[in-house]
């Protein structure tokens, strides 16, 4: 991902998400070097991911499907794409966040092997006040 793109990325984040992340947000990640990819498809967007390394350890910041694509395999090609990018940098446990109320992500990462940790309660806003995260870790062994 690069500034050029996101124009597109955040056409895609406002339809995937009620509380999306900001243009700045964005950015800040780009400045900060972190590893961000796109899914592109045809010519378009229809996936990106964020993650943050920091020694052994790494943080799955945003992976995100556009809504009109989900269903195709798009975030689990795109997840497995940026945990083959963490496992290159030889990170040893990525960490996430995610919404108990998005059954979908909890089951790809579920799928992949992530498992729940821990909970932060009032993580995220909602529509009615805030909702918990649920906070996952995969560790990732050496083959």
């Amino acid at each position: 991902m690069r500034d050029a793109d996101l124009a597109e990325v955040m056409e895609v984040e406002l339809r995937a998400y009620p509380f999306p992340w900001t243009p700045g947000i964005f950015r800040d990640c780009l400045r900060a070097q972190y590893p961000m990819w796109l899914l592109v498809d045809d010519g378009h967007i229809v996936g990106y991911a964020v993650l943050s390394l920091a020694v052994d350890e790494a943080h799955l910041l945003n992976l995100c499907v556009d809504p009109v694509c989900q269903g195709r395999g798009h975030g689990r090609r795109l997840l497995q794409a940026i945990l083959g990018i963490a496992r290159g940098h030889r990170i040893a446990r990525v960490f996430l966040e995610a919404r108990p109320s998005n059954p979908a992500a909890l089951a790809l990462y579920h799928d992949t092997g992530f498992n729940e940790i821990g909970r932060r309660p009032r993580y995220y806003p909602a529509r009615q006040g805030r909702e918990d995260a649920i906070v996952m870790a995969l560790e990732l062994l050496e083959d």
